[in-house]
């Protein structure tokens, strides 16, 4: 399952970088916003993709396309009934167990595999996301500068690094990140913090409903959280950033009521995305495989019996059983054909068990009708990978750089793959854009520099070493506005 985790452990550096930012920020003008009188939408923005590019290089994160896709289609469906104006929305999956989820300024939204796992339905897990969601329209992060002045800047930027931390370390690491941080906040500051999380609570059910999900789930997954708290070791990674009360729960619960009835229906889609998840996990696969097999053979309802057959497709693939795991799909298949996560899963069990060229030809069909869709596409990339058309492979994904540009997973495997076509030049190229996603300047322009080298003595076209000359300038560029 392509699922695999990277991530460069620079915290330290992360912590010292957030800091360092916020408080070499000039004072920042008025711009009439409704809500914000410091902040700027715009200046928001760009200090949240800078958080976003430390938290890149220093979280576990998972390039699975699938998970990545699911995430982004439920963030922007919750987003377009919700109050957000600034929609340019960023995302990253965590590779960890622990139940997480945050909202950082400018629209970065993450959350742990972990919460795949324990939000039971679709509605559960949407209702989180429309809570962090809430976050970013109203934004908080904005309002607690206005409130404190500029004096609660290093306050800020400090919550923000606990917000980092506790997303890639142990967790008494971040609540001890978190709990100095709000040991420098006066009790009024508290108080707002608490304000905030009440009005998320508000605003996020109402996008939830609005968005066409049950909004009786969000008291359901809150206590979800407060279960794992009191039989837990400690509380989840989520419940220390949003302290959460049975009072909280009870307003929940008396505000669903008041909604206007409807039918909701299960998702498939999202029980494939927690069966992924639950594989990657676990560790014992043949036990995995006896488990899903006893459940699809206790399957009372239509719904469950699906449910149960991907998870059991997914379970025998990661046994190595694939003749199994592809007759298992088999029926999903004839009942959804051009269902994508399952058009991908039985791509994936073919590349896997060395039927490359059959996934490449089941794909290019689904791609004729699905043109740059990411988890076909990078499906696709691996069936050629294995089959070892690199350069044809490469070039995929270089076109699809042009759609989603931002993809640091997706210029780490380009590089990866120009290796293995041998062209050094682009390799250094890609590189060099991965790690500008991740704020690293100095190498960015070095491998800049690597392919520049070699494009000269291989007396290459004046144009492209003008765009590669362009492409140092303006890394240096970033490089001195970072560190002005």
């Amino acid at each position: 399952m392509r699922i695999l985790n990277f991530g460069i452990p620079t915290l330290a550096i992360a912590l010292t970088f957030c800091a360092a930012h916020a408080l070499s920020q000039p004072a920042l003008p008025s711009l009439g916003d409704r809500i914000s009188g410091t902040v700027s939408l715009d200046q928001e923005y760009a200090m949240g993709q800078q958080f976003l590019s430390q938290l890149r290089r220093g979280a576990p994160t998972i390039p699975d396309p699938l998970l990545n896709t699911y995430l982004e289609n439920i963030s922007y469906k919750l987003a377009a009934r919700s109050q957000l104006k600034d929609r340019r929305l960023s995302f990253v999956i965590i590779d960890s167990e622990e139940i997480n989820a945050f909202a950082a300024p400018g629209g970065i939204i993450g959350v742990n595999t972990g919460l795949f796992l324990n939000a039971r339905t679709e509605a559960e897990f949407a209702s989180v996301m429309g809570h962090e969601i809430a976050h970013v329209s109203q934004r908080h992060f904005a309002r607690g500068i206005d409130e404190a002045q500029a004096g609660r800047i290093g306050h800020m930027a400090t919550l923000l690094a606990s917000v980092l931390i506790m997303a890639t370390s142990d967790g008494g690491h971040g609540a001890a990140a978190l709990g100095a941080a709000q040991g420098l906040a006066m009790d009024s500051q508290l108080r707002f913090s608490r304000s905030n999380e009440q009005e998320a609570d508000r605003i996020g059910q109402d996008t939830l409903f609005n968005a066409g999900f049950d909004p009786g789930a969000q008291a359901s997954m809150y206590e979800q959280l407060l279960a794992a708290n009191r039989f837990g070791r400690r509380p989840p990674e989520f419940l220390l950033t949003h302290p959460l009360t049975e009072s909280r729960i009870s307003d929940s619960r008396i505000r669903a009521r008041r909604y206007p009835p409807r039918d909701y229906f299960p998702s498939l889609t999202y029980q494939i995305m927690r069966a992924r998840v639950l594989a990657h996990y676990t560790r014992d696969k043949a036990a995995l495989v006896t488990d899903w097999e006893q459940n699809l053979a206790t399957s009372t309802t239509e719904f469950s019996k699906e449910t149960n057959r991907y998870a059991l497709a997914v379970a025998y693939w990661e046994n190595a059983q694939y003749a199994e795991a592809t007759d298992t799909l088999a029926p999903l298949l004839d009942r959804y054909p051009n269902l994508i996560s399952l058009v991908v899963t039985q791509a994936e069990i073919y590349t896997k068990q060395n039927e490359a060229a059959r996934a490449i030809d089941y794909l290019e069909r689904h791609l004729e009708i699905n043109p740059d869709n990411h988890a076909l596409t990078m499906a696709y990339v691996d069936a050629l990978v294995e089959s070892r058309a690199y350069n044809a492979a490469a070039e995929v994904m270089e076109n699809h750089t042009k759609v989603r540009s931002s993809d640091h997973h997706l210029w780490y495997q380009l590089a990866e793959t120009w290796g293995q076509a041998g062209d050094i030049s682009k390799v250094h190229q890609a590189r060099a854009e991965y790690f500008v996603l991740i704020s690293d300047f100095r190498n960015a322009r070095q491998q800049l520099q690597f392919a520049l080298r070699i494009e000269n003595d291989n007396d290459a076209n004046p144009a492209v070493e003008a765009r590669l000359r362009q492409k140092i300038k303006e890394v240096e560029d970033m490089q001195r506005s970072m560190s002005g």
